[in-house]
């Protein structure tokens, strides 16, 4: 189904003064701060490139993971309080895997991706996230593979020794050989291969069903959601990244079907950047996610805006989420799509710099972008995070990204009841 061709938000009363953002990353083992260190020195360059005035403070809340920032952008004063919603202890836990247990997670996702027909209509839509999964599928059976030739090579060098030696202490030899050089592999994983096993098997283990503790922490969340829409701020933000997308989309229809989204509240905005959707929505046991996908893009209490860009090889860039995953309604109304356009927000010498560095591209929705000019100025994270207009106002009467996805490509389209 198409969306509108454009998205009108309501104007907000007054311009925002205090914000409240709420911070979802993806599958990520790193410590909240490194997302403070990150929006310092990425808020220092785009200040630099923008005229913004942009402070970071420590958070003054006691137990939250965040900052606080005093900025200056627009012309106007805006102080913002931002929060980590924490669970990088999850992911830990997750990728505390022996080297069995990885290759045993290995054959259980492609197991699921290709008994379920997700892969094959994932690669339909977009090719660049799904040579990203196969990416670490492809160096694990490398590995498994040098690992077993080196154990042979041992095994077939003991053999040619003098009698004393058995086969039986050779075959040990190679087989310790080859198990020291997977342990040796995981440890160092230069391609982050072992981590991004993790990260598919993470998502595919309940067949697209969050996990328990994943379910418990995301409670957590949406009560500190509800409690900054229940604050004195103009507006509550929340933001998710990479897989922290479809755990924002989650937060938000949890607090809708709650009935705790106040009227007359602050305004309430949904930003996701370089969403994965798709990779979880598309499998036979998301029918949650995909029901708080419709929910959500039906709602008239809030504002989401997706940014992507085919520049991105990890995200499912340009795809409308709701779309392509089968659950758009006659009443759908987001998200807003959008393209960060690296080719026309970057110059030449910072894409070039990113040209080898996927993560980090992944992550420049977070970064500063060099060349913020007219049409291609419109998504500057500092400026929607700390500056004077809600989500929806700044980007209201913006047209969707014109090479935008529709098309229904999951084969699962059920929603939880």
């Amino acid at each position: 189904m198409s969306g509108p061709e454009t998205h009108a938000s309501p104007a907000p009363t007054h311009p925002v003064r205090r914000r409240v953002v709420l911070y979802v990353p993806g599958y990520d083992p790193s410590p909240p701060r490194r997302y403070r260190e990150r929006y310092r020195r990425e808020a220092a360059r785009q200040a630099a490139f923008s005229g913004h005035e942009i402070a970071l403070s420590p958070g003054a809340e006691a137990g939250a993971y965040g900052w606080d920032v005093a900025a200056r952008i627009e012309g106007a004063e805006v102080a913002a309080r931002f929060e980590v919603l924490h669970w990088a202890d999850i992911v830990r836990a997750s990728m505390a895997q022996g080297i069995a247990a990885t290759y045993g997670q290995l054959l259980r996702t492609a197991g699921i991706y290709l008994a379920s027909g997700a892969l094959f209509r994932l690669l339909r839509l977009r090719k660049g996230p799904v040579i990203a999964a196969l990416f670490p599928v492809a160096v694990l059976l490398l590995q498994l593979l040098a690992a077993a030739a080196l154990a042979l090579a041992v095994t077939a060098a003991a053999a040619a020794l003098p009698p004393r030696w058995s086969v039986l202490p050779g075959l040990l030899a190679g087989c310790a050989g080859g198990i020291l050089l997977l342990r040796w592999f995981r440890r160092r994983d230069h391609f982050l291969a072992w981590y991004l096993m993790h990260d598919y098997a993470f998502s595919a283990r309940h067949r697209g069903a969050y996990p328990p503790e994943q379910e418990a922490r995301m409670a957590e969340f949406a009560d500190r959601i509800a409690a900054a829409l229940r604050s004195d701020v103009d507006e509550v933000l929340v933001v998710g990244h990479s897989s922290g997308a479809y755990i924002a989309v989650s937060l938000l229809a949890d607090l809708l079907r709650g009935a705790r989204v106040p009227e007359g509240g602050p305004a309430l905005g949904l930003l996701t950047l370089g969403q994965v959707i798709p990779m979880v929505s598309f499998l036979p046991g998301a029918g949650r996610l995909r029901a708080d996908l419709a929910l959500v893009s039906a709602s008239d209490r809030l504002s989401w805006i997706d940014v992507s860009a085919p520049g991105d090889g990890c995200a499912f860039a340009l795809c409308d989420p709701v779309a392509v995953s089968g659950v758009a309604g006659p009443g759908k109304r987001w998200p807003l799509v959008l393209s960060a356009a690296f080719t026309r927000t970057l110059l030449p010498g910072a894409r070039a710099a990113l040209r080898w560095r996927h993560f980090e591209r992944h992550f420049q929705y977070l970064n500063a972008f060099d060349r913020l000019e007219g049409a291609a100025g419109d998504y500057d994270y500092f400026a929607v995070t700390a500056g004077p207009r809600t989500l929806g106002e700044r980007f209201a009467g913006r047209k969707p990204s014109a090479s935008r996805i529709e098309r229904t490509a999951s084969g699962h389209t059920d929603r939880a009841a």
